[in-house]
C-alpha cells in the first residue's frame, strides 16, 4: 500500500561539496545508481539526478530505516558535512526547487530542467519509478516549466561564462568557429556547456585532464570536442578563433610572446587576477575583453532574476501544497476503494439470495439490481467525500474511525472477510493517535 510508504533523499551539491567530492559522489551512471538502490532490501522505488554540480538520490520504502540504510551505503564514503539528508516532505520540496532552478549555481538556469527530464526517463527504463516518485518528479518538471514560462527567472545572462559566450557570439560569431575553454571549474564548465552545439570544434584545457574529459563526456550536440592538459595551452590557444579563459591562476597562463604569434583571436578573460597578460590588449590581431567589461552586464540580470525568484518561490509553495494534497487524496481513495469493494460484495451476495427466493423475470431482476446500485452509491457518497476531506486536512483519526465503523459491522458474515480486507489501521500514517485513543463508538440498539 502506498499510503504507508515514504520518500528519503540525499543531496550532494555545489553548495557544500568541492568538484572532487562531487566526482567521488557520482560513482556510476544514473541508471546504475538507480538499479543499485533498488537492490537494497525494502527499497521499492528510486530516482537519481547526477550533474556536474549535484548528485541526488531518492528512495521509497515502508520503513524509513531501510531508506536511510540504502542511502548511507551509497553515500557513506563521503564526508558527513557535505551530505544533506532529506525526509519525506523535504525531499518533495527540494525536487521542486531543483527543477525550478532555485538551487542552481546560476539562479534559474535552464539546463537543470532538461537534466531532471533525462533522469526521469532513465529511471523509468530500469523500473525505478512507482506511484510516489513518478508523481513527485512529474510535479517537479511541471514546476520547472511554470517557473520558466510565467517568470523572468531564466532571462538574460547572469553568469560571467554565459555573458562571455554571448559576447563572443554577438561580436565575433560562433558559426564555423573553433572555441577553446581554458579551465574546467564552475565558469569553464558553464562556458563549455554554452558553446557545445554552437561551434564546429571545442577544445577543453585544464590542469587536471580527467576533469576536462569528464565535462567533455557530458556535453551533447554535433560539436567535435577535445580535451588537453594545461601544458598544451599555447598550442591550443593558437588553434582557437574564440578563447574563454577561466582558470583562476595566480599567474598568466600564456606569455606575451606566445600571444604575439597567434592569429586573429577573440579572447574573453573572466578571471581576477587576469589569465591573459595586459600586453595582449595592445596586439591588433587580438580582441580582448576582461572581467570589468562583463560584470556590469551580469549584475543587471542577477537583480532581475532575484526579483523573479520570489514569484518562483510562490509557485513552488503552491505546487508543493497541491502535491501533498494529491498524495493525501490517493491515501483516502485506497480506503474508499476498499469500502466500495466490500459494499459490492455485500450487494452481490444479497441480490443472489433474493433472486433465489423470488421467481422474477429478467426485467424485474434488472430493476432490483439497479436499485441496489443506487442505494450503494447514495449511501457511500457522503462517507467518500468525508474521507477525502479528512485526508486533505490530515485528519487521520477520521480515517481510523471509518475502519472501525465499517470493517466489523458491514460485512461480518461474509466468510470472515472484512470490508477493509488487506488494509489494517496500523498501515495508515502513524502521525495520528492510535485507534485505541479515538472516541468510542456506541453500537448498542436504541
Amino acid at each position: 500500500m502506498t499510503d504507508s510508504k515514504i520518500i528519503s533523499g540525499v543531496s550532494v551539491s555545489h553548495s557544500l561539496a568541492t568538484i572532487d567530492q562531487l566526482e567521488a559522489a557520482a560513482d556510476g551512471s544514473q541508471q546504475e545508481m538507480v538499479s543499485q538502490l533498488l537492490a537494497y532490501p525494502g527499497v521499492d522505488e528510486s530516482f537519481v539526478v547526477k550533474t556536474c554540480n549535484r548528485v541526488e538520490a531518492y528512495v521509497v520504502t515502508e520503513n524509513p530505516v531501510d531508506g536511510e540504510t540504502a542511502l548511507v551505503e551509497l553515500f557513506g564514503h563521503l564526508p558527513a558535512d557535505i551530505v544533506d539528508d532529506l525526509d519525506h516532505e523535504e525531499s518533495l520540496e527540494h525536487l521542486l526547487r531543483v527543477a525550478a532552478g532555485l538551487e542552481s549555481q546560476v539562479l534559474g538556469e535552464d539546463q537543470i530542467l532538461g537534466q531532471v527530464r533525462d533522469a526521469y526517463e532513465e529511471a523509468q527504463q530500469v523500473g525505478g519509478l512507482g506511484p510516489l516518485l513518478d508523481d513527485a518528479v512529474t510535479k517537479a518538471i511541471r514546476v520547472g516549466e511554470r517557473a520558466r514560462t510565467e517568470t523572468a527567472i531564466n532571462e538574460g545572462v547572469v553568469s560571467l561564462a554565459s555573458a562571455a559566450v554571448r559576447l563572443a557570439s554577438e561580436k565575433r560569431g560562433l558559426d564555423d568557429a573553433t572555441a577553446v575553454v581554458v579551465g574546467a571549474g564552475e565558469m569553464g564548465e558553464l562556458a563549455a556547456n554554452r558553446l557545445a552545439g554552437h561551434v564546429d570544434e571545442l577544445i577543453l584545457v585544464n590542469r587536471t585532464l580527467s576533469r576536462a574529459e569528464s565535462i567533455a563526456d557530458e556535453l551533447d550536440g554535433p560539436t567535435d570536442i577535445e580535451s588537453h592538459d594545461i601544458s598544451e595551452v599555447a598550442e591550443t590557444f593558437a588553434r582557437g578563433d574564440v578563447v574563454i579563459s577561466a582558470t583562476g591562476s595566480s599567474e598568466w597562463i600564456v606569455d606575451p610572446e606566445t600571444l604575439e604569434a597567434v592569429g586573429d583571436t577573440f579572447v574573453v578573460d573572466i578571471t581576477r587576477p587576469r589569465d591573459i597578460p595586459p600586453a595582449a590588449d595592445e596586439f591588433g590581431h587580438l580582441t580582448v575583453y576582461d572581467l570589468d567589461r562583463l560584470e556590469a552586464v551580469t549584475e543587471k540580470t542577477r537583480q532581475m532574476r532575484r526579483g523573479a525568484a520570489k514569484h518562483v518561490e510562490a509557485i513552488v509553495d503552491e505546487e508543493f501544497d497541491r502535491l501533498l494534497n494529491q498524495y493525501k487524496r490517493k491515501r483516502a481513495d485506497q480506503v474508499i476503494s476498499a469500502m466500495y469493494e466490500g459494499a459490492e460484495r455485500i450487494k452481490a451476495r444479497e441480490l443472489e439470495e433474493t433472486f433465489e427466493k423470488l421467481d422474477l423475470d429478467a426485467e424485474s431482476e434488472a430493476v432490483i439490481s439497479s436499485m441496489a446500485d443506487t442505494l450503494v452509491s447514495q449511501l457511500l457518497a457522503s462517507p467518500t467525500n468525508s474521507l477525502r476531506d479528512a485526508a486533505e486536512n490530515d485528519d487521520w483519526t477520521t480515517i481510523h474511525t471509518a475502519l472501525r465503523l465499517f470493517n466489523p459491522h458491514l460485512d461480518e458474515e461474509a466468510d470472515g472477510e472484512g470490508l477493509f480486507e488487506g488494509i489494517e489501521p496500523e498501515q495508515l500514517p502513524d502521525s495520528v493517535t492510535d485507534m485505541e485513543s479515538a472516541p468510542a463508538v456506541d453500537n448498542t440498539d436504541d
